[in-house]
């Protein structure tokens, strides 16, 4: 893959049949220049309201972590800094992960900048005993929702398994160009290897829905985006999603990440090392730009930027968090922003 910085992410869509001045006034979608789509795991993006049907009760006043109106709104106000880092224009797609539910999207999308563009909400509930969703914005003036689904995961084996759905979207850009979206959150890795059988379901299931809508369009522009919470040389993302290298000249998914992975970069610090568990997973006949969206040379980024860093004693640094266990501390997420910027 080309060298790429930690800075911001950009991907760059080229569109074919632009819109004219006077289609564009009658509602048409709107140009996507310079837009990016952006990904993130917002580390428990609860409300403040008891939602029976849930476990949130430590995200309540009375809860163990006292969250309340007061550091819910301090959360919105960073969550939007950090979405919108080194962007002169608000994402054209929000891919949001660990979200309570729909009311928390609504709230983040008047929240700040991101109230200045027309956000509508594409998001179902999910199974997880807590609550946690996967969602997505999209401004309506330039991406126009064709279709969404929820993807179940599920293991025979474990019949009382529940975790986060993967939200699969079909959007349209300006020129009539199709895109393929899907917003992951992968069970986590608690439990060590034996957590790994979970993932590996989610990679079936992903990869299922990739055969089928490739076997529809062999040059699907297809985006798979999120928290997977394995790295890019991990079974479930090399075997079962099959996403290889940008230089794989036989894979049809490469990892814009991998050579992050394997340089010791990341978007998440656990006990000291970096790795990339949040991936944009694109098709090969998106990197190579053959079916009308191009990517820019930069490809993606992992939005590495001081602000979102905590400095330990050690002079280390890792993302600045909410909260470590119960103690709150107020900063942004434990997983840092990824960007893709079209043109």
């Amino acid at each position: 893959m080309r060298k790429i910085a930690l800075f911001s992410i950009l991907i760059s869509v080229c569109s074919v049949n632009g819109f004219s001045q006077k289609e564009s006034k009658k509602g048409s979608i709107q140009s996507f220049h310079g837009r990016a789509i952006v990904s993130y795991n917002v580390e428990n993006l609860f409300d403040t309201i008891d939602d029976k049907g849930v476990i949130d009760e430590e995200f309540l006043p009375d809860g163990k972590l006292k969250w309340n109106s007061e550091r819910y709104r301090v959360k919105l106000d960073h969550l939007v800094e950090a979405i919108t880092m080194n962007l002169p224009e608000n994402p054209i797609v929000i891919g949001l992960i660990e979200i309570e539910n729909k009311g928390v999207l609504v709230d983040l999308k008047k929240t700040g900048r991101l109230a200045k563009t027309n956000y509508e909400i594409a998001h179902k509930d999910s199974p997880d005993a807590r609550g946690i969703d996967c969602g997505l914005l999209y401004d309506k003036s330039s991406f126009k929702l064709l279709k969404m689904e929820n993807l179940k995961v599920s293991i025979d084996s474990i019949p009382d398994f529940k975790t986060r759905d993967i939200l699969y979207v079909k959007g349209q850009l300006q020129g009539g160009k199709i895109v393929h979206l899907f917003v992951n959150h992968w069970p986590s890795r608690r439990g060590g290897d034996g957590s790994e059988i979970r993932r590996i379901e989610a990679a079936r299931v992903a990869r299922k829905k990739v055969d089928e809508i490739l076997k529809a369009d062999p040059k699907a522009n297809i985006v798979l985006m999120g928290d997977f919470n394995d790295h890019p040389d991990n079974v479930s993302i090399q075997d079962i999603l099959k996403a290889k290298a940008v230089t794989d000249t036989g894979a049809d998914l490469v990892d814009l990440f991998e050579d992050d992975h394997k340089a010791g970069k990341g978007t998440h610090n656990f006990k000291g090392e970096w790795g990339v568990l949040d991936h944009f997973i694109i098709s090969k006949a998106l990197f190579n730009g053959s079916n009308g969206i191009q990517l820019s040379p930069n490809d993606g980024k992992i939005v590495y930027e001081e602000k979102l860093l905590f400095t330990q004693k050690d002079g280390s640094k890792k993302p600045s968090t909410t909260y470590g266990g119960p103690n709150y501390y107020g900063g942004y997420s434990d997983h840092l922003p990824i960007q893709l910027i079209l043109k």
